[in-house]
C-alpha cells in the first residue's frame, strides 16, 4: 500500500494588488496576476501554477521511470493549456510532450502511458473535495 503524503502550503496577501507570497517547508514563490489585469505581474497566475505544476511532475515522473529502466531518453518537453467552457463550468487540459533521445515505438508509447501516472494527473483525474474553514 502506498502511503498517503499531506503537502501544506501557505499564501499570504496584504494590500498589493495582487501579489500572493506562498511558503511551503522548504521553499518560497510569488503567485500574482498580470498588470492588465490589476496585478504587479511579479509571479505565476494561479492557472499557470496550475498548469506548470502538471507539466513538472510529468517530466519529472517519465525521468524517473526512463532512468529505472535504463533507456536513452535525453530530453523530455511537457506544454499544458488549460481552458474553460462559458461560465467556468467546465475545465479542459492539453498536454502535448516530447521525448528526444534513441527510444523505439514501445518505448515511447510506454512513456506516454507512465506520463498518465504522474501523481498531479492523478489528482486532477479523481474525484476532487475541497473543504473550507477559518483559520
Amino acid at each position: 500500500m502506498i502511503p498517503t503524503m499531506d503537502f501544506t502550503t501557505h499564501a499570504h496577501i496584504g494590500r498589493d494588488h495582487y501579489r500572493t507570497e506562498i511558503r511551503t517547508a522548504t521553499l518560497d514563490l510569488v503567485a500574482d496576476e498580470p498588470v492588465e489585469n490589476g496585478g504587479t505581474g511579479q509571479g505565476f497566475n494561479a492557472h499557470e501554477l496550475l498548469t506548470a505544476a502538471l507539466g513538472a511532475c510529468t517530466n519529472i515522473t517519465v525521468r524517473m521511470y526512463a532512468d529505472r529502466k535504463g533507456w536513452s531518453l535525453e530530453t523530455i518537453d511537457t506544454e499544458v493549456t488549460i481552458s474553460h467552457g462559458a461560465g467556468n463550468d467546465t475545465t479542459h487540459i492539453q498536454r502535448s510532450i516530447r521525448f528526444t533521445g534513441n527510444l523505439d515505438g514501445e518505448q515511447t508509447a510506454r512513456l506516454l502511458q507512465i506520463a498518465d501516472r504522474c501523481p498531479i494527473h492523478r489528482t486532477l483525474s479523481n474525484t476532487i473535495s475541497i473543504d473550507t474553514k477559518l483559520l
